[in-house]
């Protein structure tokens, strides 16, 4: 089956999964902004991998535009976040970046990535920096912080890479059956 993995990654964690996948599917790997939609159709297994950025995957619509060409293929998408896996919040992802018909078409992963401050563009920046103040507003308020907000807390200052090869074993084993 000829593979090709495609990734869009800010910060290098879904570029390192999607190095790993290629590896070990021995498939052709691209940055998404190389791909064209007429270079999907020779490929029998189509993986996209894309970080999380307010539950959006990002650089999707290239699988999602494009889903129609797909069909009869076996189609993977991987988003990577900072978060550790919460069946809740993999089903808002999944929810929130697919139709009901490309749920049927789409199989999805989430790998945990990491978070590094200093990797981010400057607009990310801000947008980080901005959440960053409101959760530390909100703790200051006496007000009880999520998960989520106490990890970003803990690694704004710091970089963190959750990311572990063998993390990949279960959407390359989908990948081979």
């Amino acid at each position: 089956m000829k593979t090709v993995v495609i990734y869009k990654s800010k910060t290098g964690f879904t570029k390192k999964y999607a190095e790993w996948i290629s590896a070990e599917l021995s498939a052709d790997i691209y940055c998404a902004s190389r791909v064209t939609t007429n270079m999907l159709s020779v490929y029998d297994c189509v993986i996209y991998g894309g970080g999380l950025y307010v539950v959006g995957i990002n650089g999707v619509k290239l699988i999602t535009q494009n889903v129609d060409k797909l069909k009869g293929k076996k189609v993977v998408v991987f988003a990577t976040g900072m978060s550790p896996a919460r069946e809740e919040a993999v089903s808002e992802v999944i929810s929130r970046n697919f139709t009901l018909e490309q749920q049927k078409i789409i199989q999805f992963f989430y790998l945990r990535g990491g978070f590094d401050y200093r990797k981010l563009n400057p607009f990310d920046k801000i947008l980080m920096t901005l959440l960053k103040v409101s959760i530390k507003w909100k703790k200051l308020r006496k007000k009880e912080l999520i998960s989520d907000e106490i990890g970003i807390l803990e690694v704004f200052d710091k970089p963190a890479d959750y990311t572990r090869r063998a993390k990949i074993n279960e959407l390359v084993e989908y990948v081979s059956s």
